[in-house]
């Protein structure tokens, strides 16, 4: 039997982005009981970015409900439903293993020494900002990725050189997000300007779609760049997109990309043409959080991720995701609060 709930992830501070202010964020929480055991997954969505039809998207959950009351394959083609389709993958990979919350056999021992990860600096004002980067540097963060696009070039310019002055790349590793802020022909001087502050990265300069604009770019930056909006919808035309565009990194969401198999198929690509990638989750809770931990830790991926994003929520599920120093581990002496993820079904 599966049973599926929305639930609206409360922010404690608000996010923002160049895309707007994050207040709050749903997801559609899934339980599957099967064989005398529950397992849990989530479909998370992000506003703005997930491509899943949501007309009738509830429609489709319960006609998943009735399928899964008569078999136990959860094998469904949802190209249209990138989230439902991880969610459904979720719940595969758990009835495998044959315990809940658990994905890959061994992954959850993996994940006890832990995933580096990058600290997350939410875009906002000049002070403010300031502010979290100080908290991040004060618990042992080595990788910073700033969200910047959404005030004056001049102010996160300035921010970024502060912040240089202080450590050089040897000590910390600056990776900034632009969320598609940047126009074509204004792009190629932030680039230059981020380049001369030893900056490792770039996420989505320019917005997605205009892949002629993102090749010229790719080519001539003398900082790297990131596909990251670029990939969502494109699951069909992934080798294209990568031999015309040829960035230097990708970013992987695998509840945007329709899950890990999908995920996989990107790496796969990637790899083909010398590209690099790392996993970033989608602002899911910590169900969906941790299983993207496991799927990283599975793939053998080194280089910090971007799945720090446990501890943003108000009303997030206890579980034994920690953030330690840099790293994201399983802390085995707190435990899944299954009972607290099983009231929400009923609410």
């Amino acid at each position: 039997m599966l049973s599926w709930t929305k639930h609206t992830l409360k922010f404690i501070v608000p996010g923002g982005t160049s895309r707007g202010v994050l207040q709050e964020k749903d997801s559609y929480l899934l339980r599957w009981n099967i064989d005398g055991q529950s397992y849990y997954a989530e479909c998370g969505l992000l506003k703005g970015l997930s491509i899943d039809r949501l007309g009738n998207y509830e429609d489709v959950l319960n006609q998943l409900s009735c399928k899964l009351s008569q078999t136990k394959d959860c094998d469904f083609s949802l190209k249209d439903y990138p989230s439902i389709q991880m969610g459904l993958e979720m719940l595969e990979l758990q009835r495998k293993t044959g315990k809940s919350f658990s994905f890959y056999p061994g992954a959850e021992e993996n994940l006890k020494t832990g995933i580096p990860i990058n600290g997350l600096i939410w875009m906002g004002k000049k002070e403010y900002m300031c502010q979290q980067i100080r908290e991040k540097l004060e618990v042992g963060f080595r990788c910073l990725k700033i969200k910047i696009g959404a005030i004056e070039w001049e102010v996160e310019h300035d921010l970024l050189k502060r912040i240089r002055e202080e450590y050089n790349s040897s000590d910390l590793e600056l990776r900034v997000d632009a969320n598609g802020a940047f126009l074509p022909n204004t792009a190629p001087k932030i680039l230059d300007d981020l380049s001369k502050l030893g900056v490792h990265s770039i996420e989505q300069p320019i917005k997605a779609g205009q892949w002629e604009e993102m090749a010229k770019l790719c080519e001539t930056s003398p900082v790297d760049i990131a596909l990251d909006e670029e990939l969502i919808g494109k699951n069909a035309h992934r080798q294209e997109l990568l031999e015309t565009i040829k960035p230097q990194y990708i970013i992987l969401k695998p509840s945007l990309l329709g899950g890990f198999s999908e995920s996989e198929k990107w790496m796969d690509a990637a790899d083909k043409l010398g590209i690099k990638y790392w996993v970033t989750s989608a602002l899911e809770s910590n169900i969906g959080l941790n299983a993207i931990a496991q799927f990283t830790v599975h793939k053998n991926l080194k280089m910090p991720q971007g799945l720090g994003t446990g501890s943003l929520y108000l009303n997030n599920f206890s579980s034994p995701l920690e953030v330690l120093c840099d790293n994201l581990i399983y802390n085995q002496e707190n435990s899944w609060n299954t009972e607290q993820i099983d009231r929400t079904f009923h609410e």
